[in-house]
């Protein structure tokens, strides 16, 4: 289980980070060794949307092992990283690949065999985590999870009387991820990032983990940042890295630049519904293992699947 600092270690470890305002653009290898075996890793997005695939593609391909995932919802990225032997903890609110395929398989193949942990906590819960992480407090109150049966079967998890009304509460504790993967629509070669649609709970992972990778469908000027300064969301000293690489997400989406791939995804998930093990791992080998760089992986998406899922994510914006 993630460990809960106190809040002097926190602080400690806020001020001994580099905060200054410098350049940060870095490959994907390089980002890649700023993640450590047994890190705990926080995933940014949520189910199909801005999964940081890029930066999952060259973790797996770098062969790190034992990492512990923290996300809002599991997709099939968190499928790959169990197969691939990269990690057997992650912690969610839900595990599929998505809602029309249904829960994912692979996660029940590792967890019923006892050969993963899927520690499921709601989806308000894993948010109230983050963001007491960000605030530097060991714990949130919430109420939410205690109508459920969840707090039944997790350890990490406290119920107290509030003080002032004598009523029941549930108190989660904060969650620091060692490191966390975000990825964002632009960037600046600082870490300042803006964030188009639905935020999630990036600000408050980006804001609650150690260390920051960004991966980013493009680097801008700082001086077009500026222009629209509402729009950055992650600022620069949260930031340990930037990478540019175009399509970061793909197959999965990025609001405003690109859609889902679906005759790729559903093509995938005929390969789990056959067989959730074999089929994984004969992904990872054809479409992780295989190409010699990024750009040789979409190349095997397909040119049509490409120009098809960014029109289709451009079209929110034409008139």
């Amino acid at each position: 289980m993630p460990t809960v600092r106190s809040y002097d270690q926190l602080r400690e470890d806020v001020r001994s980070r580099d905060r200054s305002l410098r350049e940060k653009v870095v490959s994907l290898e390089e980002a890649a060794g700023l993640v450590n075996d047994g890190d705990g890793v926080g995933l940014g997005g949520s189910t199909l949307s801005r999964t940081p695939l890029a930066m999952i593609w060259q973790l797996i391909r770098s062969g790190r092992k034992d990492l512990k995932l923290y996300r809002s919802i599991a997709s099939s990225e968190s499928e790959l990283l169990l197969a691939a032997g990269v990690s057997r903890y992650i912690l969610t609110s839900w595990f599929s690949q998505g809602i029309i395929w249904g829960v994912s398989k692979v996660m029940r193949h590792y967890t019923e065999n006892k050969l993963a942990v899927f520690e499921e906590w709601s989806h308000m819960g894993v948010g109230m985590r983050f963001r007491a992480g960000a605030m530097g407090v060991p714990y949130l109150p919430m109420r939410t999870m205690l109508g459920s049966n969840l707090t039944n079967r997790l350890e990490d998890i406290e119920e107290s009387t509030c003080p002032f009304t004598d009523e029941k509460l549930l108190l989660v504790p904060a969650l620091n991820p060692d490191v966390a993967l975000i990825h964002v629509q632009r960037c600046d070669a600082f870490g300042n990032a803006q964030l188009d649609g639905l935020s999630f709970m990036d600000i408050d992972l980006a804001m609650a983990a150690d260390k920051v990778i960004l991966t980013t469908e493009q680097v801008v000027s700082n001086e077009q940042i500026r222009r629209r300064p509402d729009q950055t969301k992650i600022p620069f000293f949260t930031v340990d890295a930037v990478v540019e690489v175009p399509f970061g997400c793909a197959p999965h989406e990025c609001y405003g630049v690109y859609e889902p791939f679906f005759d790729h995804l559903d093509w995938y998930a005929k390969q789990i519904k056959a067989d959730p093990v074999e089929g994984a791992r004969r992904y990872i080998d054809e479409f992780i293992h295989a190409p010699k760089d990024w750009n040789e992986y979409l190349s095997k998406l397909g040119t049509a699947e490409i120009v098809d899922a960014a029109r289709r994510g451009r079209s929110i914006y034409d008139l």
